[in-house]
């Protein structure tokens, strides 16, 4: 059984949702479940959109970007959840 491809809207929408409280690019990686390759484009858009932002982790690892939805990135991730309610209908 082969597996089902995932919309452009629907990897957006995970990494947004990943990274509502910050998480590091290792981990947001995996959460989403995309290769290393493919990752870096996705998440080099959602920069350049200001849809995420990279902030340093001062907290539990100085030095270790995070990379967090950002207000914007939040909006889109509110109509993004709503499409899918629709489409999942």
């Amino acid at each position: 059984m082969g597996r089902i491809r995932r919309s452009r809207a629907e990897v957006i929408l995970n990494i947004l949702n990943e990274a509502l409280k910050g998480v590091n690019k290792t981990r947001l990686m995996y959460k989403c479940n995309l290769n290393f390759a493919r990752f870096n484009r996705y998440l080099q858009d959602l920069l350049d959109a200001g849809l995420i932002e990279r902030v340093e982790d001062q907290a539990s690892n100085p030095g270790i970007p995070l990379y967090r939805t950002t207000e914007k990135g939040k909006e889109l991730l509110t109509v993004l959840r709503k499409a899918d309610e629709f489409i999942s209908i």
